[in-house]
């Protein structure tokens, strides 16, 4: 008998889905949801990729993610009145990220108009929109009935706090689809449910969350198809595939940075076009050199190696028009000036 056939597996290998729809540098896309979205998202934008990520900031609940949605497809305004509150001594907004929080009202509204007018004008046209499921828990604002984006540290007393069912998921989900495709016919979706668990209350409870998320996800893939609807078992990926400790974070929590390229390298191989890995391949040559530190920058040969940089991203620009490379070419150039 073959010693490789009588081996023992240390792994459970997780099938990657065969994407119809893959995913290249022609057509925009966007990613929205948990941190997991924000760190594939802007891993897409290093490799310049036209892809807007978390215009809302970091969202966690598939009602928040897709009352953000509704939102860029009414083409709304925010107003100080309406949608901005005054609390520890910055205006946020319940739609919002912290990080969207600021001091001037005047200023916070410009931003947030700014970005969701831009994300609006992504979402008529892109041919994916990635979505990140974190969570199937909620916060509803006992006195306007938001389910917030964020609390903004207000008084737990200030929301009503529960689970969502697999039916409330779908329920707001399949007209929020509906309309999106209606606006824009090529369209495709691609969910995928955020690998970090939330034990606040509970290993069980985390998976009971994660459960519903993955069924609501189900009964979609089920209803669209595939064509319409993909789903990257991101969750899986690291509960399955890498489980073991060696593999998350400090926190025992979050994965860890290896795991994380881990994901994306599954990411990267199983939705991007043919061209789009040859492209991205050719700049992950280029890219390292942005972070690169020299002890001594009179130094000829590392001028010389910048330059050859310089030349290669211009080459690159040549074989791929259509690309837009100028911050690349734009911080090469910095590190010669400096």
């Amino acid at each position: 008998m073959d010693k490789r056939t009588n081996m023992i597996k240390l792994i459970t290998p997780v099938e990657l889905p065969n994407f119809k729809n893959k995913m290249g540098y022609r057509h925009q896309s966007m990613m929205i949801g948990s941190c997991f979205a924000e760190s594939i998202g802007t891993f897409l934008q290093e490799l310049c990729f036209p892809i807007m990520v978390n215009p809302f900031g970091t969202l966690y609940n598939p009602i928040s993610i897709a009352n953000s949605l509704d939102l860029l497809l009414s083409g709304k305004t925010f107003t100080g009145r309406q949608d901005l509150f005054y609390s520890n001594g910055v205006y946020n907004s319940f739609y919002h990220h912290s990080r969207f929080s600021g001091s001037d009202q005047s200023n916070t509204l410009a931003i947030i108009n700014k970005q969701t007018a831009e994300a609006a004008g992504v979402l008529k046209k892109c041919h994916h929109l990635f979505i990140t499921f974190g969570t199937s828990w909620v916060f509803k604002h006992k006195t306007n009935g938001i389910v917030v984006s964020n609390c903004h540290k207000l008084p737990a007393a200030t929301f009503e706090r529960y689970r969502l069912s697999v039916s409330q998921i779908t329920e707001t989900w399949i007209p929020l689809i509906d309309k999106m495709r209606s606006t824009n016919p090529d369209l495709h979706l691609v969910f995928t449910v955020s690998p970090i668990r939330h034990l606040k209350d509970g290993a069980h409870e985390n998976q009971l969350s994660k459960s519903t998320l993955l069924l609501a996800i189900d009964e979609l893939t089920a209803k669209y198809g595939d064509e319409i609807i993909s789903y990257f078992p991101s969750y899986e990926l690291l509960l399955d595939e890498l489980r073991d400790y060696r593999f998350y974070a400090a926190d025992m929590n979050h994965p860890s940075e290896v795991a994380v390229d881990f994901i994306r390298e599954k990411f990267v191989a199983s939705i991007l076009d043919n061209e789009a890995i040859a492209f991205s391949a050719e700049l992950g040559n280029i890219l390292p050199t942005l972070k690169h530190k020299t002890l001594n920058s009179n130094d000829n040969r590392y001028v010389l190696f910048i330059e050859n940089q310089i030349e290669k991203t211009k080459q690159l620009q040549i074989k791929y028009p259509f690309i837009d490379l100028e911050k690349v070419k734009k911080k090469l150039h910095e590190k010669i000036d400096n």
